[in-house]
């Protein structure tokens, strides 16, 4: 599965990072497989804290990318995904973890007795 993910470069305390698309098991700072874009945390001016290539960014999430939380946010705010449809599936996906949870206690509990 390809996320879309930050990558940390920069010193200490300096932090820059790239946006790219890189396969969910690689390690954060492993291959990318598309730079998509940049975010610099300490430019003064918002507007070039962000820099992204829509195009680009459409298109892996066209071809089924799931971003980070954090990139997530950022697409939002540029208004390339939806949101809502975002936040509906999360909620539904947070539900099913809580229910596996509540019946795992439950399946160890009958595996002692037995």
């Amino acid at each position: 599965m390809v996320r879309l993910r930050m990558q940390r470069l920069g010193r200490k305390n300096r932090p820059y990072y790239r946006i790219g698309a890189a396969e969910k098991r690689t390690r954060r700072n492993g291959p990318l497989i598309e730079l998509l874009g940049t975010y610099d945390p300490l430019e003064k001016d918002a507007a070039k804290q962000i820099t992204l290539n829509a195009e680009r960014v459409k298109y892996w999430l066209g071809k089924g990318a799931q971003p980070s939380d954090t990139v997530r946010d950022m697409l939002a705010k540029r208004g390339l995904i939806d949101v809502k449809a975002w936040e509906s599936a999360r909620t539904q996906d947070k539900k099913d973890l809580a229910d596996r949870l509540a019946k795992a206690p439950a399946e160890k509990k009958d595996e002692k007795k037995g």
